[in-house]
């Protein structure tokens, strides 16, 4: 199996997929807009670009399986691509001009190839399986910041489950006032794509689902970071929390979470 080759297809997949997204922005209508669950937002731009991601990744592996969000219960296998065709919904149906195709590939449970392209900026991050990490052909590697003090960090909210969030918000608040700051994009797979070229020292969440991070998280390993659960463990794909920095801060990082030991499942 060539993974580049598979790869590089894929990321041809993702701009073809931001380009409809493009084009039916304008489209778009409220009554389009369909509620999930609470602050969970879905429409049909969804559905086709996920429909058209899928029918074109067939072509490329047929008889592969696939996680992704719009399809619940679709069959797994060997290798399973996982799928969010559009990461960042609730800031393109408000015109926010920051939303992402991203498109993972798994085999027997490690993720081996990820493509996160980020629509606006047309920029295609992606990376496979002992390579290194590509912004549009070009090399990125993780930032080389020291300390948390000097860093800035990525963070998003749950839509439903606040049971840990006042833990959540006494890290929130630590970081304020000891780092650089904090952003939410409203996108995860941006913010780890961020993470592996160095714009962000780090990125955290719980409530993550696999199609958010699947991609992401090979990005930031491949580009020399580190990622683990809140509890440092190996536990983000499924397990709904994921820590992705650097190399260099991980380790101060993750000791943060000790302290608010609520925060972890």
């Amino acid at each position: 199996m060539d993974l580049q080759q598979i790869t590089l297809q894929t990321c041809s997949i993702a701009k073809e997929t931001g380009e409809f997204l493009r084009n039916e922005i304008q489209k778009l209508k409220s009554s389009d807009i369909e509620l999930k669950s609470f602050n969970n937002f879905v429409t049909y731009v969804d559905r086709e670009s996920e429909a058209r991601i899928m029918d074109r990744l067939s072509k490329i592996l047929p008889g592969s399986g696939f996680i992704a969000e719009e399809s619940p219960g679709l069959k797994t296998g060997e290798l399973t691509w996982v799928i969010d065709p559009l990461d960042g919904t609730t800031n393109y149906i408000h015109g926010v001009p920051l939303y992402c195709v991203s498109i993972g590939l798994m085999k027997e449970g490690r993720v081996v190839a990820g493509v996160v392209y980020e629509v606006n900026l047309d920029e295609c991050f992606y990376t496979w399986e002992n390579a290194l990490s590509y912004k549009n052909g070009e090399i990125i590697t993780v930032s080389k910041t020291n300390t948390v003090a000097d860093s800035l960090f990525a963070t998003g909210f749950p839509y439903h489950d606040y049971g840990r969030m006042e833990d959540y918000l006494d890290i929130f608040r630590h970081l304020m006032q000891h780092s650089r700051g904090i952003r939410r994009l409203g996108s995860a797979a941006a913010d780890l794509a961020y993470v592996s070229a160095g714009r962000y020292d780090g990125f955290y969440e719980y409530g993550l689902s696999a199609w958010d991070v699947a991609a992401g998280l090979l990005l930031v390993k491949n580009a020399g970071g580190r990622v683990s659960d809140f509890s440092n463990g190996e536990n983000y794909i499924f397990g709904k929390e994921i820590i992705a920095t650097n190399n260099s801060i991980h380790d101060e990082f993750k000791n943060l979470f000790k302290q608010w030991k609520n925060v972890s499942n």
